[in-house]
C-alpha cells in the first residue's frame, strides 16, 4: 500500500527514536514522523515546481501547534 514507507529505529539516552517517512503527508514534497520516547513531531517541507517572479530570497515560514 505505502510503496515508499521506511522506517529508522535507534536508541538514545535509553529511548526510542523512530523516524517514519513516506506514510503521512502525501502531498507534501517531504515529510517524516519522528518520535522520541512519548514526543512526536510531523515535519512537512514543500517547494514550487518554478521560482516566483521577483523574489530574490527564500521565503519561509514556521507553523508549530502544540497539542
Amino acid at each position: 500500500m505505502f510503496e515508499n514507507y521506511k522506517v529508522f529505529k535507534t536508541e538514545i539516552a535509553g529511548r526510542p527514536l523512530v523516524v517514519e517517512t513516506g506514510k503521512v503527508a502525501g502531498l507534501a514534497n517531504g515529510s517524516c514522523l519522528v518520535r522520541y520516547g512519548e514526543t512526536s513531531i510531523l515535519a512537512t517541507a514543500t517547494a514550487s515546481a518554478k521560482p516566483r517572479d521577483g523574489i530574490d530570497f527564500l521565503p519561509l515560514s514556521v507553523d508549530f501547534d502544540e497539542r
